[in-house]
């Protein structure tokens, strides 16, 4: 068995329209609710063995943020250039390329690649992944390369909107 947790980036900032989209950093919203997310997922007890990540700014601020929440070592945090706007195939691949010896891996990444390739895993329509969402997902597989059309079932969807008192 295997485990995935697709994590959306925390909200990014639009302020200055010279930035190109891969430098964005996180706003203040995103700064609040990054380490939030990331106590949360500590608290949900998700530890991955790998995590893989854009390199765009606002994914990998989110992707270091969540590795040192977890206390993970520095070689688990892996940056990974073709996940930035990258569509479900290629995030797909990339999970099918990774070692047998991780069986949880976390991706930190961008809509609408990381929903197309929840609803892939699943079958189940979520709405779109907001930012700072995580998803975990079980997987009927034994190898990576194994990871095909609705091989997962929803554990765990968890976004900050849903912490927010009404």
């Amino acid at each position: 068995m295997r485990k995935l947790t697709l994590i959306r980036h925390s909200k990014s900032s639009w302020a200055d329209p010279l930035l190109n989209d891969i430098d964005r950093p996180l706003n203040k919203r995103g700064e609040n609710d990054l380490p939030l997310m990331a106590k949360r997922v500590r608290d949900f007890g998700l530890f991955p063995d790998r995590i893989l990540t854009s390199g765009a700014m606002r994914a990998l601020t989110t992707a270091e943020a969540l590795a040192d929440t977890l206390e993970l070592d520095a070689e688990e945090l892996r940056e990974l250039p073709d996940l930035y706007e990258s569509c479900s195939e290629t995030l797909l691949h990339v999970l099918q390329q990774q070692p047998d010896h991780c069986h949880h891996l976390m991706l930190v990444g961008h809509s609408p690649g990381l929903d197309s390739l929840a609803y892939y895993l699943t079958h189940e329509a979520l709405k779109k992944l907001p930012t700072s969402a995580v998803l975990h997902i079980h997987l009927s597989i034994t190898r990576w390369c194994e990871l095909a059309d609705s091989c997962g079932t929803r554990e765990l969807f968890d976004y900050p909107k849903l912490h927010q008192a009404h």
